[in-house]
């Protein structure tokens, strides 16, 4: 990843979960400089289109988080591309642990058409209302 990738990428994440999901917190966090973090995004004429991190929070399972397609690509299919991705590098990266996300409500359709089923109950995560999800 070059700097120019990884600068789209805080500056987008930024944009969509702090300014545009008006969540005061700190974005970047110790999650994204940990070794075995995997940053999978694409990118069309040097803008970000989508991005997700997979990392490996617990030894039982792995976890794809800060899922996001920019304002500009959405509504383009980005959104499932990018997910396929995400879940195949976990895939190679980390076998066959199970996927875990923490979706946003809304999404639950979206993340069920992958296989994820919910786990839990909802709840709110800044302001948002959120449910664990997980891919056996």
């Amino acid at each position: 990843m070059s700097h120019d990738e990884l600068f789209a990428i805080f500056q987008t994440r930024i944009a969509v979960f702090v300014v545009e999901q008006a969540c005061a917190y700190q974005e970047v966090d110790e999650v994204d400089k940990a070794p075995d973090t995997l940053h999978v995004f694409s990118m069309y004429e040097g803008a970000l289109q989508a991005y997700a991190r997979c990392y490996q929070p617990d030894a039982a399972y792995c976890a794809i988080g800060r899922v996001l397609v920019s304002a500009e690509s959405r509504g383009k299919g980005v959104a499932q591309t990018l997910m396929a991705r995400a879940i195949g590098t976990c895939r190679s990266h980390y076998g066959q642990l199970p996927i875990r996300v923490a979706a946003q409500t809304y999404l639950t359709q979206f993340y069920q058409s992958f296989g994820f089923e919910p786990c839990g109950e909802a709840y709110l995560e800044d302001g948002i209302e959120h449910i664990d999800m997980i891919l056996p």
